[in-house]
C-alpha cells in the first residue's frame, strides 16, 4: 500500500478523557473505534468473551473488540478515501447498521479504548500513522466517564459503578500499555493545540 494519501491519527486515553471531543473537532473524518466491539450474543459457553472479576462481560478487555476489522477498515479509508463503518449500540451490545465514511483531505482521526491494538497493524499495511495517548488525572476521567455513561444510559447503574472503580484502579497500567505500544503520552491541552495546527 505505497503512496497512501490520507494520514491517520490514533488517539487513546482513559474512557472519559476527551478522545471523542478532539476527534470530532479535528478529524476529517472522525472514526469511533468503539463501533468494532463484538456483540453480546457472541458470549456463549462454547466461545465466551472475557469476563470481569465481578462476573460481567469485560468490555474493557481487547478480547471484546475486533482489531482486525478495525485495522482493515482504517487502511481502506486511508488508501481509497472511502469505507463502511459498522454502527454499534453500546447499550444493546449489538450492531444496528453501517455508515459510509468519506475523506477528502485528512487527517483521519480514530479514537477508542483499544487503539493501541492496531497501531502496529496499520503500519504493517503501509498507513502513515501518528499515535497519542491523552494524559488526564484519573479522578477527573472517572467522574467524566460516570456522568457521560449515566446520561447516555450505556449500561445499568450497578455495572457502571463497578466498571468505574475497576478502571480507576487500572489507570496507570493502561497508560503504560499504550506507552509500550508506541503512543506518545500528552496532556489533552497540548494535543488539542497540535491537532489545531496541522
Amino acid at each position: 500500500m505505497e503512496g497512501v494519501p490520507f494520514p491517520v491519527v490514533l488517539i487513546g486515553g482513559a474512557s472519559g478523557s476527551g478522545k471523542s471531543y478532539l476527534a470530532r473537532t479535528y478529524g476529517r473524518p472522525h472514526v469511533e473505534l468503539d463501533h468494532f466491539y463484538r456483540e453480546g450474543s457472541e458470549h456463549t459457553p462454547e466461545s465466551p468473551l472475557p469476563v470481569t472479576d465481578y462476573g460481567e462481560i469485560d468490555w474493557d478487555h481487547p478480547g471484546t473488540w475486533n482489531a482486525d476489522a478495525a485495522a482493515d477498515m482504517l487502511a481502506q479509508l486511508a488508501e481509497t478515501g472511502h469505507a463502511h463503518l459498522p454502527l454499534y449500540s453500546i447499550s444493546k451490545s449489538a450492531y444496528i447498521g453501517a455508515q459510509e465514511l468519506g475523506c477528502t483531505d485528512g487527517p483521519i482521526i480514530a479514537e477508542g479504548l483499544f487503539s493501541s491494538e492496531i497501531l502496529g497493524a496499520l503500519r504493517e499495511r503501509g498507513v502513515e500513522v501518528s499515535a497519542y495517548y491523552i494524559v488526564e488525572p484519573a479522578a477527573w476521567t472517572a467522574l467524566a466517564r460516570f456522568v457521560r455513561d449515566v446520561r447516555e444510559a450505556r449500561k445499568p447503574l450497578g455495572f457502571l459503578l463497578k466498571r468505574g472503580w475497576s478502571l480507576y484502579k487500572a489507570d496507570a497500567a493502561i497508560r503504560a500499555r499504550y506507552a509500550d505500544a508506541g503512543f506518545e503520552l500528552v496532556p489533552k491541552s497540548r494535543l488539542k493545540r497540535r491537532l489545531a495546527g496541522r
